[in-house]
């Protein structure tokens, strides 16, 4: 089984959580951001990577440290899951529409990080998240993940559906 674990200390964060790819999607996730807990729902459902992710963070400031960290912890837990690479694809891409919304994401397990985002959206919030939070936590995974990433939001509307389909993508594509 291709599982990795992280406990995360900081003086704005403590984060623990466990990643198994080889999983069925089953998730507990509680980071007191209910519009990212939903994207990562939608994440693990999605991947069919069993995730278990307990975050408090300084919401009380802001929900920057928080969504920053958790994607800081997820990549290194992925890195650590995939270890030697063994049996994997190097390359994965996927697009997905959410109703009026199309997203695409490519990545290349390469030991190169690196991300391209093209999105924007037209509210500061999804939610009690911050959008641009979305940027920063794609940033964050690759970045310990060790992946390029590039994410493409072609077009849409409805800023929930766009973070959406944009999950969705990177699920599927990993």
């Amino acid at each position: 089984m291709r599982e990795g674990y992280v406990k995360r200390e900081t003086r704005e964060t403590k984060i623990e959580l466990t990643l198994n790819v080889d999983g069925a999607g089953r998730n507990q996730i509680n980071t007191g951001i209910g519009f990212f807990d939903h994207m990562l729902t939608a994440f693990s459902v999605h991947s069919g990577f069993d995730l278990t992710l307990s975050c408090r963070g300084d919401l009380g400031v802001d929900c920057h440290h928080s969504v920053e960290d958790v994607g800081i912890a997820l990549g290194q837990a992925f890195a650590s899951a995939l270890c030697d690479k063994a049996g994997i694809a190097r390359y994965g891409n996927f697009t997905v529409p959410m109703d009026e919304a199309l997203a695409a994401c490519c990545i290349d397990i390469s030991a190169r990080p690196f991300l391209v985002f093209n999105a924007e959206f037209g509210d500061y919030r999804l939610g009690d998240m911050d959008s641009a939070m979305v940027e920063e936590f794609f940033r964050a995974f690759a970045m310990h993940a060790m992946v390029t990433l590039h994410i493409n939001l072609y077009y849409g509307k409805n800023d929930h559906h766009k973070a959406e389909a944009i999950f969705k993508a990177f699920a599927h594509a990993l």
